[in-house]
Parts: structure tokens; C-alpha cells; sequence
């Protein structure tokens, strides 16, 4: 007993000597220094784990956004990128370099990076749900229903075919659960019969097809396939995740009944909270947006622990936010930039760290993969084809939606995540279905641009409306019009009668102005008498009432189409305008803007947005000019420092981005068209910037009243048109003429003859270099010869512009005689002594409403382009010789830069 009490004493006083002995070991704080103390950062610490959460977080997003770049050049999705960015980081690839996986991606860590991700899954399925628009669905149920049910039946029953070989070769790989066939070939057949409906917006948004019948078709079909594969989804997810199929029944049923509360006692209240914060009108508030995110957790919340996945509830309350006044749109752009940047690629990335393609090593595993994808495309492809033919599509159209119908996407690789972790997949199957989703959705835009390209289309719609037979022969006159009226107009080539605007935030002030005198003067209208006056008196007879007529001018109104391009990003928000463009356009304030000045200014006006690449604003003008059959584009040029001090040019376009897209419409235009730079047309100036001065505080500056503008008294304008000869002069000359018809304008012509010598070039026939002002006064150019032509050409063409000038000024009408002046100038230096009279010409009425200088772009008859000795270089390859030198030299009015096209080359 003795010495049962001696070992006893001796071992506690051993531990509490070796407890006292090293204090500061058991106390000591966690060191604070970090890698300065000689801390590892890609150690797991799972008191710390933010650390190398980082790490991982850099090496996915720089990794993915690299691999876009390239990938984006061919138009693949960004999802494409991600998945292989997974794939390579894991375990296909990077995951063979020895330690790799220890150092970046340790096992212990993975929990916080599935956290992370799947939060982030969560809300990326709550913005697909806000994407989904199931009023496009219902205006189109007839072609959605058949086209989503024939596009789903056939590949979900091709898809249990092959599931029966897949069931039975892998059922006994690592990673799966015991499940019954049924289960398994419920969860193949949806997985193979769902297409990814935010990819395919995607897809239709670049491709330029949401407007086209195709567009229509697919996404009304993509809606409803969207839907239903959720649903088969929950419903397989639900069969796995219980034992019996009583408690399945019921957990379909609690599904069913959250969906209906949702519907029916949530989004009222959720309705009635918007309208009441004016969150319909004016988009979100902050407290509304916390109130729908705990919505989004709420729902995806219970739907877990009813045994359904949590991106159910979150898909489900997208769902049911309304998309009336662009709620929908604004509440996604306040969330997608951290979802699909941040989230997104961590979960995409985790899906190709689960991925592993050295398990594909044998025949049979690979036949499995080919007859995968063999099922994937012809279920669909086969499917959409036949019910969108049956809705008397072309062959070549429904083609078309059935290969857009066969693209997977990021949906595909949800569906394929969710059957990993519940063990219905293993890691060889998933490898599978995940090669699978890579191939149909590369081959996607590929496919589409093959079987749908824009000749092809363009055939199309000028075959449905008539225009043309199925060979192409035209079966009427261009333009749709074979009335007398019509014909008559087209003999008055020269009248600008359709005109494209080009709208943008910053430029409406002027462009009112312009069309206001374009438009030309507004009829007299009589006095109003109120409708009871007019009763009570009595008219004698032979005497018209006063109220008879409103004087409507006999000629028919300036039709004008404005189009307001906005940027097509990659942007969730920017897809969903492109898709309600139709609604966006009518509640867009810019085009509203303009619709209701025209229509009071004796115009009948049209308006629209396309939503579009910044590399394709240029066909998109283009292109609406012919739709419109226009006779005049006009598009106005932003100054890029004005650009920079105004906050409300959101629209406006860089100064290397606006050159190259003005330098592409003129190439490519179908018409006539003009750039229009503004430097104070109608009275409006920019406004200067406040600063501070010795004078003033920041108290005093805010404090300080700016005066109220006065409005214009002089509303007069002179326009100012230097002829050289070409084409482009032609065409401006004219339209110079029509804008005098309005009486607030006055005009002075100046044709400058050029000497002509004999052995002038081509194309270059005098070059002459820009002024140069030397105290105030403008230097004479200098003349060099390169390339010698035929003279008598040179003659012919100087004969031909000085007959124009000629027959057009002694046909003047006796109302424009005395507010238009040909002046005729004989020089060596023309754009110097250009230069000279304009500053002689305009700026000498600073109280009126502004002064217009109208030139042609260059292709003068004996004026270069040298872009030698320029000040701005860029701006005189987009806008002229004529046009850089004006704009550079300071004269005190704006400028109107034509060139020809179409019917104005015949000028």
C-alpha cells in the first residue's frame, strides 16, 4: 500500500514539475509574424483557414481568366474555361506533380472551398431563376410546349437505354451507393435531357437570334426545359436520398406545397413590399435586397432539409420576383458581378478537381464516352428538329433549334455535381458526363454559325415577307413599296426623306436641334376654339370654320429611326435586356426622349435599343439603315475630354473605340451618311468645370447660385458649305439645299476651283498640307504632284461639279433666294483659304442658335487625304482633310462631315 502512495506522490509530482517547468510552451501566443517568423501561408490551419483559402481562390480565377481570353476569341462560353481550368489544375494534370495537392489543395481544406462554392451555387441558381421569363413561355406555349417536349422525351428515353450498360459496368465502382436501376436511369435520362438555358440566352444574345423565329422558339422551349429538368431532378434527388418510396411521395408533396405558398402567400406580400418601396419603379432598395436574399437562404433552407437540394429553393424564388419595370434586371446587377467573378469558377473548378480522365483508360470506358455524346446530340438535335418542323419552321431552321436545344452547359454540370455527391455517379462516370457537357457545348456556336449564318437569314426574312423566291429572284421592288408614290419618291433621290439617328445621352440636345430643322417649318395651325364656343356658333355658308383645318403640310413628314446601342457584356443583366428589349425600349428615358420631340416637331418618328458587341455597333447601324430603307444616317462624334468631365455620357464611346466604329460604318455603308460634330448647335454649351480660387471657398462654391439659363431669342443658324467637287460634296450640297428650306437658316456656298495641270494624280491630285495659324493669321498651303492620270478626266469632273453648282443656283426657289449665296473662289490653297472664310463666315452671331459647317469626308475631285502634317491624324482618317482641319483650326461652329453611299454614289 506503501508503495502504491510512493508511485502516486512521485508521478504527480512529476507532472506538475514538467507542467511548471515549461510555461511559456503551454501559454505561449500563436505567432504573429506570419511568413516574418518563417510561417508556411499554404499550411492548412483550420483555426485559420482564410489563408490558403486565398491562395486557392487567386490560382482559380487568374487560371479561368486566362484560359477566356483565348477561348472567348472562339466564342466559347466562360464556363468552357473554368471546367478546363478544373480539369487541368486537378488531378488529369497539375495534380501529378508531386506535393502539389498537399500544398495547394489538402484534403483537410476542401470543406471550406465546398462551402464557398456552393453558397455561391445558391445564388448563381436564384439569378438563373430571375433570368427565366415565364411570360415568354406563355405568349409562345404552342411551339414551347412541343418543341421543350419532344426535346426532352426522346434524349431522357435514349438516355436510359444507354443507362442500363453505364448501371451495369460502373454500378460497382468506388464512390457509389446501392441504388435501384429505376433511380439510376431516372437521374441519366434527366441529366442527358436538360439544356442549359443560361448558356443558350448566351449563345442566341452573341449570335444575334433572340429576335428571329429561332431565337423565339429556343428560348420559350429552353424556358420550359428548365423547368421540368429541375423538377425531374428534385424528384431523382429525392428517390435517392430516402430508403422507401412512401417517404419520396411525401417529399414531393412538402415540395409541392412550399411551392405553392411561395406563389401564393409569399410573392403577394413580396409585391405589395416592392410597390411600396418604389422597388418596381426605381429598382431595389438596400432593404429589399436583404429582404429577397433571405428569401433565396429561407427557401434553399428548407428545401434541404426536406431531402431535395438546396439550389431548388433558391431556382424557385428567382422564380417568382416579378420582371415588371426592370426589377429583375436591376436586382441581378447588384449581385452577378460577385457570383459569376468570385463563386462561380470556385464551384466550376471544384467540378474539374473532381475530374479525372486517366480513369478513361479502356476501350470499353471510351465506347461508353462516344455512345454518351452520340445519345446527348441526336436525342435533342432529332427531337427539336421534328417538333419545330411540325410548327412549320423550315428544314434548315429547325436544324438549327434543334442543335441550340442540345447544348449543356454549366446546368449539365450541376446536375452532374449534385449526382457525385449523392453517390449516384462515381468518379469514372462523372468523367464521362463531364467530357460529354464539354463537347455539345463547344460545338454549340460552331454548329449554329455553320447551319444559320446571316446570308441564310437575311434570305429568309426577305422570302417570308415576300420580297424574293426560294432562288432568290426579287419579286418586288426593293424597299416593299410598289406604289406610284413611291416611285415618284424614288426619282427624288436627292431629298432625305428616312433618316437613322444614332442616339447617345450626351448628343440628344443637338440632334433635337438638327432634326427640328430638318424636319422643316411647321405649318401654320389656327387659333383653338373650344368645342362648346364652336356649337353655339353658326357658320354661314361658303365660309370654312375655323376648326376645319389644322393646316398639315401637303409634302409627307421627315421620317426619322432612333437607335440607341448599348454594350453587349458578358454580363447576366446585359444578356436579360437583350432578351426584353422589346419592354427595355419602352421603358428606356433616352429613346422616350427623343420619340417625344420628333413627334412634336413635324416628324414621324421610330425608335428602338440593340443591345449588341461593341465590335459589331457598326454592322448594327448598317444593317438598320437598310431594314429602314434610310437615306441618311447620321451619327454624332463625342468629344473624348468632354467625355471625361461628364458624368452622364454612360453611353459614349472611347476616342480609339469611336474612330474605328465610325471608320467601319462609312466602309460598310448602304447609304448616306454624316457625323455630326457638336460645339454649342442650339444653344447649348458645355458646361465648364467649377474650381476653386483665391476668391472662393468650398463653402462658398457649393453655396454659390448658378444663374438660369435664358433662352434663345435668335434662333437662327448659318450654315457654311465649302464645295471642292466628288461625290461626297454632291450628296452634301444637296442636303444642304433641303436644310435651307427651313427659314431660320441662312447658307453660304463656296465652290473653290482648283487650277487644274496637267500630269495631276489620281486619287492624290493636289496635296496640300493643313494650316498652320502664324499670329492669328493662316498659312498658305503648298501643292505637290505625285501619280499623273489623263487631264481631260481631271476636266470632266471639274465640268460636271460646275454645272451642279451652276444648275442648282439658277433654280433656286424664290423663297431660298434670298437667304442662299453661291460664291465661286478661284485658288491653289483651298483648304487654307477653307479655313479663311469659314472664320469669316460663322461665329459672328454668338446670340443666335449655333453655326453649321457641312463638308463632304474627302473623296474631292482634287484634294488629298495625306494624313501628313496632321495635328490629329486618327481624326483625319475618320473624318476628312477638310473636316480635321476646320475641327483643329477653332472656328466657332459645329460641323456636318457627309460622305456618299448607295443611291448618293450616283450623284
Amino acid at each position: 500500500m506503501s508503495s502504491i502512495l510512493a508511485s502516486v506522490v512521485t508521478t504527480t509530482r512529476t507532472v506538475t514539475a514538467s507542467a511548471s517547468s515549461s510555461p511559456s510552451a503551454t501559454l505561449r501566443a500563436t505567432p504573429q509574424g506570419g511568413i516574418l517568423e518563417g510561417a508556411n501561408p499554404s499550411q492548412y490551419d483550420s483555426k485559420n483557414p482564410i489563408i490558403l483559402f486565398i491562395i486557392q481562390a487567386g490560382i482559380i480565377i487568374i487560371f479561368c481568366r486566362l484560359l477566356h481570353y483565348p477561348l472567348s476569341r472562339l466564342r466559347q462560353p466562360r464556363v468552357i474555361a473554368e471546367v478546363l481550368g478544373g480539369i487541368i489544375l486537378g488531378p488529369s494534370v497539375m495534380m501529378r506533380i508531386p506535393g502539389f495537392r498537399n500544398a495547394i489543395f489538402p484534403t483537410a481544406a476542401n470543406p471550406n472551398l465546398n462551402l464557398v462554392a456552393n453558397l455561391g451555387l445558391i445564388l448563381f441558381l436564384f439569378l438563373v431563376g430571375l433570368e427565366v421569363n415565364m411570360r415568354m413561355f406563355l405568349s409562345n406555349w404552342r411551339v414551347a410546349l412541343s418543341v421543350g417536349l419532344a426535346g426532352m422525351i426522346l434524349p431522357f428515353g435514349l438516355g436510359c437505354a444507354i443507362a442500363w450498360g453505364l448501371y451495369h459496368e460502373f454500378r460497382n465502382d468506388p464512390g457509389t451507393v446501392p441504388i435501384k436501376l429505376g433511380v439510376y436511369m431516372l437521374f441519366i435520362g434527366t441529366a442527358l435531357s436538360i439544356t442549359a438555358f443560361p448558356v443558350l440566352c448566351r449563345i442566341l444574345t452573341e449570335l444575334k437570334l433572340l429576335s428571329t423565329s429561332v431565337g423565339v422558339t429556343v428560348l420559350a422551349a429552353g424556358v420550359g426545359n428548365d423547368v421540368v429538368g429541375w423538377i425531374l431532378l428534385a424528384l431523382c434527388v429525392a428517390l435517392v436520398n430516402n430508403g422507401s418510396g412512401i417517404a419520396a411521395l411525401y417529399v414531393l408533396l412538402v415540395c409541392v406545397g412550399w411551392v405553392l405558398f411561395l406563389v401564393y402567400a409569399i410573392r403577394p406580400g413580396f409585391m405589395w413590399l416592392l410597390r411600396r418601396t418604389g422597388s418596381i419603379q426605381n429598382g431595389p432598395t438596400q432593404a429589399m435586397v436583404a429582404l429577397t436574399l433571405l428569401l433565396v437562404l429561407t427557401s434553399s433552407w428548407f428545401t434541404g432539409i426536406i431531402g431535395v437540394h438546396p439550389i431548388f429553393g433558391a431556382f424557385l424564388v428567382g422564380l417568382i420576383c416579378p420582371h415588371d419595370g426592370g426589377f429583375a434586371i436591376k436586382l441581378t446587377e447588384k449581385l452577378e458581378d460577385l457570383v459569376s467573378v468570385l463563386f462561380l469558377p470556385l464551384y466550376f473548378a471544384l467540378s474539374g478537381l473532381s475530374t479525372n480522365l486517366g480513369l478513361l483508360n479502356d476501350g470499353i470506358t471510351w465506347a461508353y464516352v462516344i455512345g454518351v455524346i452520340a445519345v446527348a446530340f441526336s436525342g435533342k438535335i432529332i427531337g427539336g428538329t421534328l417538333a419545330a418542323r411540325a410548327n412549320k419552321l423550315v428544314w434548315r431552321e429547325s436544324l438549327t433549334i434543334g442543335v441550340l436545344m442540345s447544348c449543356k452547359g454549366l446546368v449539365e454540370l450541376i446536375v452532374l455535381n449534385i449526382g457525385l455527391q449523392a453517390k449516384i455517379l462515381s468518379t469514372r462516370t462523372f468523367t464521362i458526363f463531364v467530357v460529354m457537357a464539354l463537347v455539345t457545348t463547344v460545338s454549340t456556336t460552331p454548329l449554329t454559325l455553320s447551319l444559320y449564318p446571316q446570308w441564310y437569314q437575311k434570305k429568309l426574312d426577305a422570302w417570308k415577307r415576300g420580297e424574293i423566291d426560294w432562288d432568290g429572284n426579287r419579286l418586288m421592288p426593293e424597299g416593299g413599296d410598289s406604289s406610284p408614290e413611291r416611285s415618284i419618291e424614288k426619282m427624288k433621290s436627292t431629298q432625305v426623306r428616312r433618316l437613322l439617328v444614332y442616339l447617345r445621352l450626351d448628343s440628344l440636345p443637338s440632334l433635337f436641334t438638327f432634326i427640328t430643322l430638318l424636319g422643316g417649318d411647321r405649318s401654320a395651325v389656327t387659333t383653338k376654339v373650344h368645342k362648346s364656343k364652336t356649337e353655339l356658333k353658326t357658320v354661314p355658308e361658303g365660309v370654312a370654320s375655323s376648326t376645319d383645318s389644322i393646316a398639315i403640310g401637303s409634302n409627307r413628314p421627315l421620317e426619322v429611326h432612333g437607335v440607341r446601342i448599348l454594350e453587349l457584356t458578358e454580363r447576366t443583366s446585359s444578356v436579360m435586356k437583350s432578351s426584353e428589349v422589346d419592354e427595355y425600349t419602352y421603358r428606356d428615358p433616352v429613346v422616350n426622349a427623343f420619340r417625344t420631340f420628333a413627334q412634336l416637331n413635324n416628324v414621324a418618328v421610330s425608335g428602338g435599343v440593340s443591345i449588341v458587341p461593341e465590335d459589331s455597333y457598326a454592322e448594327t447601324i448598317t444593317s438598320l439603315a437598310s431594314d429602314h430603307f434610310s437615306d441618311l444616317v447620321l451619327i454624332p462624334w463625342t468629344d473624348p475630354i468632354s467625355t471625361t468631365e461628364m458624368d452622364s455620357t454612360i453611353d459614349s464611346l472611347s476616342s480609339g473605340t469611336q474612330d474605328a466604329f465610325i471608320q467601319k460604318t462609312l466602309e460598310t455603308a448602304s447609304c448616306n451618311t454624316a457625323v455630326f460634330v457638336n460645339r454649342g448647335f442650339g444653344g447649348s454649351i458645355p458646361i465648364e468645370s467649377r474650381s476653386l480660387s483665391r476668391t472662393l471657398s468650398g463653402i462658398s462654391l457649393r453655396s454659390r447660385r448658378e444663374a438660369p439659363t435664358p433662352p434663345v431669342a435668335d434662333r437662327s443658324h448659318h450654315v457654311y458649305f465649302p464645295f471642292f467637287g466628288g461625290v461626297d460634296d454632291r450628296v452634301a450640297l444637296r442636303f444642304v439645299l433641303q436644310l435651307a428650306q427651313n427659314s431660320n437658316i441662312t447658307v453660304t456656298v463656296i465652290h473653290f476651283n482648283t487650277p487644274i495641270q496637267s500630269g495631276f494624280s489620281k486619287g492624290a491630285d493636289v496635296i496640300t498640307e493643313p494650316a498652320r495659324v502664324v499670329g492669328g493669321h493662316a498659312s498658305a498651303g503648298h501643292l505637290t504632284i505625285n501619280e499623273r492620270v489623263d487631264t481631260e478626266t481631271l476636266y470632266a469632273d471639274a465640268g460636271q461639279d460646275a454645272t451642279l453648282v451652276h444648275t442648282l443656283r439658277d433654280t433656286l426657289p424664290p423663297t431660298l433666294a434670298n437667304r442662299v449665296v453661291f460664291v465661286d473662289v478661284a485658288t491653289a490653297t483651298p483648304i487654307s483659304d477653307c479655313l479663311r472664310h469659314a472664320r469669316q463666315e460663322v461665329g459672328q452671331s454668338p446670340r443666335n442658335a449655333g453655326d453649321l459647317i457641312i463638308v463632304g469626308r474627302g473623296r474631292h475631285s482634287r484634294i488629298s487625304e495625306s494624313l501628313e502634317h496632321s495635328s490629329n491624324a486618327e481624326m483625319k482618317k475618320t473624318l476628312g482633310a477638310v473636316a480635321e482641319t476646320l475641327i483643329s483650326g477653332g472656328v466657332r461652329a459645329s460641323v456636318l462631315v457627309i460622305q456618299a453611299g448607295g443611291r448618293g454614289l450616283d450623284a
